[in-house]
């Protein structure tokens, strides 16, 4: 299969998750095109088989120019298997109403794009505390204080589940 993925990266692990799922698909034997969203631009969408969306959660939404590629594509994207990543430091806690508001959080994503994903799956992220400026930085300590996380704001901290997200990429999509 021919494969686009296409992402909006803050700090870089979104970025990381995409290359990951890159490898994982080229070592099936798949082509991987992978692009940030503002380099996608005018891509024709019809040179491929499948699309992987991949943006992260800040202040409560998926980066702009993730969901304005998103709403461009919409056509495209709901006749191919698709799937949207959703990554945020939420998903790695247990606290079910995280998990419903980023239900919500990608719900309203796609509803906006007017593109209905073939699977939404959410990859828990990280601190990037190499990349924050000082007040994302205390910010991104408030955070981890409020939910009892135990970090050191002199490193960074990755929480994704790296065999868990090729587990998805090997069934992904399914057919």
């Amino acid at each position: 299969m021919r494969i686009l993925i296409c992402y909006a990266s803050t700090e870089g692990q979104t970025r990381k998750i995409c290359r990951f799922c890159a490898e994982q698909l080229m070592a099936r034997g798949d082509s991987v095109e992978m692009l940030p969203a503002e380099e996608a631009g005018e891509i024709d969408l019809a040179i491929f088989d499948a699309a992987i969306l991949a943006g992260s959660v800040h202040v409560g939404r998926l980066q702009a120019r993730l969901a304005d590629f998103a709403a461009a594509h919409a056509g495209v994207l709901n006749g191919m298997p698709t799937l949207l990543l959703v990554v945020s430091l939420a998903i790695a806690g247990d606290d079910p109403g995280d998990r419903a508001e980023l239900d919500r959080i990608a719900a309203g994503f796609a509803q906006k794009a007017g593109w209905t994903p073939g699977q939404v799956a959410h990859v828990a992220g990280a601190f990037r505390f190499t990349e924050y400026d000082f007040f994302r930085a205390l910010a991104m300590r408030w955070i981890a204080h409020r939910k009892g996380e135990r970090i050191n704001p002199q490193k960074d901290t990755e929480y994704t589940d790296w065999a868990a997200l090729a587990d998805l990429i090997r069934g992904w999509p399914a057919g």
